[in-house]
């Protein structure tokens, strides 16, 4: 393997990556943006009032499987050659 295919490799490892996580980290920031801004309107400071949503958030983008699918398609990429 040359230097040139491993940094290929590499490199498109660590998109991956970032598509996998900023698919779970994005929905969750802008839900607690929403959140964060409705209770500055509101004056209402309930922790778990910012918590849940997130948290809801993060599992229903977690639950819907399609970064299972990439990374196998992923692997399957260089399986294949």
């Amino acid at each position: 393997m040359s230097p040139e295919v491993f940094v290929e490799i590499l490199r498109e490892a660590m998109f991956m990556v970032i598509v996998l996580v900023s698919a779970v980290i994005v929905p969750s920031l802008i839900v607690g943006l929403v959140v964060a801004v409705f209770q500055a309107a509101t004056s209402i400071n309930e922790q778990t009032m910012s918590f849940l949503p997130r948290l809801l958030v993060t599992l229903l983008a977690l639950e819907l499987g399609w970064q299972l699918v990439g990374a196998t398609a992923y692997g399957l990429y260089f399986q294949n050659g």
